[in-house]
Order: structure tokens, then C-alpha cells, then sequence
């Protein structure tokens, strides 16, 4: 049997550091992700061209994680390429995770739902590296839908697809700055958060609220809203959450300098992307004002590409 298996990286439109305190998180699906070419084996074995140290923790943590939900014990032998970069907001890990965990499973002949199989691929993470994350990255990397986002509720789980406008264009910046959540403040926040910090839990709070406004600003399409809300979610995650950094607020304010609707830091933060968003009529202003923007769009949630057996 071969198997393929793909699962895009994502862009939090906003929602972020409200998952693992179950709060409300919009996330989308991109073009980009991990790619797994495999068949099944008697033991584990998989070359990646991944980018970063200690990718393969994540393989085997999967593999456990699936283990103790009663998956049979088949393993896989193959290779994982991806394109999404390490380190940048863009959820690399998650993708990663959710990308392996389909191929063992279509190895196993085993299913399980997909909300399931997210939480699996979660509690992976925190087995891998001890980053204690919340169900975003992997939800959206299975839940995505082409054109849409993800309005989910981390606490309930429950959630609904917001159709994203076709004027509204997105760009990811990266910053150069390299983060991961094994080595960044990202525990150490949650910490505080859970901790009853004021200011952390001021952050969640607003946030919250600012999904909700996000969500009708898409739907009645008021672009100029959303943005707002956007260069509002930032202030609050630089000043309240205190997860960015000098090289990612310069490059926000270069988005608001070129006219772009909004900007903010995604991802866990310390680093990595920024988030901007443009109509249309704006979208070559903004594009031309950083060296190599990356233009992105809501595409569809991770995928079974093939799974054959070639005696057949």
C-alpha cells in the first residue's frame, strides 16, 4: 500500500492565546503545508526534510498518542517534505502532526473523528516538547475549508465556517526573528495566565470580543472594521500578553504606514509572522512595502492524497 497524505500550515485571523483557556479562535487553513509519502512497516522509520532539530519527537509522540487511543500497531516507513518554515507563525509542528497521524492511521486501517484525532495530535506537542498548546493548530489544519475561515469554540469545541470576502487579501510577513514553543515564553504565560495574572487575563478577555467583532465585520463585509480590530488585538498582545517583540511591531507599523486595513503578530509569538490584511485596491502598496511578503489564502483542511495498494 502507498499512502500520501497532506495538512496545511494555518493563519490565526484572530484569537490568539484564547485556546488553551477555551476561548474563541478564527483561524484558516493555507495553501502551504507537510506532505507524507509512506507505506506501512513493522517499525517507525521516516525522513524529513523538515526544517529545525527534533522533528522526529513529534513522529513518535503522534505515534503514541494514536497508540493509546487503541489504533492497531502498524507502523509506517516513508518521508515527510514540507513548505512551510520552522519557527514562523505558520504552525509548522501542527501540521506535521496532523499530517503523520492521518498516514498511520490510513497504515492501520483505523479512523477516528476529526476533533479526536486534533486533540491526539495536541497532547503529541506537549509529549514531544512539553509546549503546553491549545486545540487551534491541529483543529484548523483538519477543519480548514477553502474560501472560509473557522470561528471554534476551544472550551465547547463546537464551531461554524465564516466565509472569508474574495476583495480581502492576506499577507504573512516573516520577521526573521526564529521562535518555538519549547524554548520561547509561551508556557511561562500560560502560567500567568492561568495564574490569574491581570494582565494576561485583561488580554483574553478583550480578544474574546474582538473574535466576535471580527466575525460580524466578515460577514457584513466591513473590511475596515476587521482591520481595526486587528491593529486592536496587537496592541493588546504586545502591551497586555507581552508576547511580541521590537522587529515584529516595526513591521506592523510599516503595514499601517503603507495603508494596509490591519496588522498584528500571529503565531505563539516571540518572533515569527506578522499578519496583514488589504483590499484589493491596496494590495501592491502593501505587498511593495516589505521585501518578500507571503500571500496567502483559506484552502482546504488536511487530505488522504492517495492511498493505494499497488498489487491491486
Amino acid at each position: 500500500m502507498t499512502i500520501q497524505t497532506f495538512a496545511p500550515g494555518r493563519v490565526n485571523l484572530i484569537g490568539e492565546h484564547t485556546d488553551y483557556s477555551g476561548g474563541l479562535v478564527l483561524p484558516i487553513a493555507i495553501q502551504l503545508g507537510v506532505t507524507v509519502h509512506a507505506e506501512p512497516a513493522e517499525h517507525l522509520e521516516v525522513d524529513s526534510d523538515h526544517p529545525g532539530e527534533g522533528w522526529f519527537r513529534y513522529v513518535e509522540a503522534v505515534a503514541a498518542e494514536l497508540a493509546e487511543l487503541g489504533r492497531p500497531d502498524v507502523a509506517i516507513r516513508g518521508s515527510v517534505t514540507s513548505d512551510l518554515p520552522a519557527g514562523a507563525g505558520l504552525s509548522s509542528s501542527a501540521a506535521l502532526e496532523v499530517a503523520v497521524a492521518l498516514a498511520l492511521c490510513v497504515a492501520a486501517g483505523w479512523e477516528v473523528e476529526p476533533l479526536v484525532l486534533a486533540d491526539a495530535c495536541r497532547r503529541a506537542e506537549f509529549r514531544a516538547v512539553g509546549a503546553p498548546v491549545g486545540i487551534l493548530d491541529q483543529a484548523a489544519s483538519l477543519l480548514g475549508r477553502e474560501r472560509h475561515a473557522l470561528l471554534l469554540d476551544c472550551g465547547t469545541l463546537e464551531h461554524r465556517l465564516v466565509p472569508v470576502p474574495d476583495e480581502l487579501v492576506i499577507f504573512v510577513v516573516d520577521s526573521g526573528v526564529r521562535h518555538s514553543h519549547e524554548t520561547s515564553g509561551y508556557a511561562q504565560r500560560r502560567a500567568e495566565l492561568e495564574a490569574g495574572m491581570e494582565k494576561r487575563v485583561r488580554h483574553v478577555r478583550s480578544e474574546n470580543e474582538r473574535v466576535r467583532q471580527f466575525v460580524t465585520a466578515l460577514e457584513a463585509g466591513d473590511l475596515g472594521r476587521a482591520g481595526e480590530l486587528l491593529y486592536a488585538s496587537h496592541a493588546s498582545l504586545r502591551d497586555d500578553y507581552e508576547v511580541s517583540v521590537p522587529e515584529v511591531d516595526a513591521l506592523v507599523e510599516r503595514a499601517r504606514e503603507a495603508g494596509a486595513l490591519g496588522a498584528r503578530i500571529v503565531g505563539g509569538g516571540f518572533g515569527g509572522s506578522v499578519l496583514v490584511l488589504a483590499d484589493e485596491a491596496g494590495a501592491d502598496a502593501v505587498a511593495a512595502a516589505y521585501d518578500d511578503p507571503l500571500r496567502v489564502r483559506p484552502g482546504p483542511g488536511a487530505v488522504i492524497r492517495r492511498s493505494s495498494n499497488e498489487n491491486a
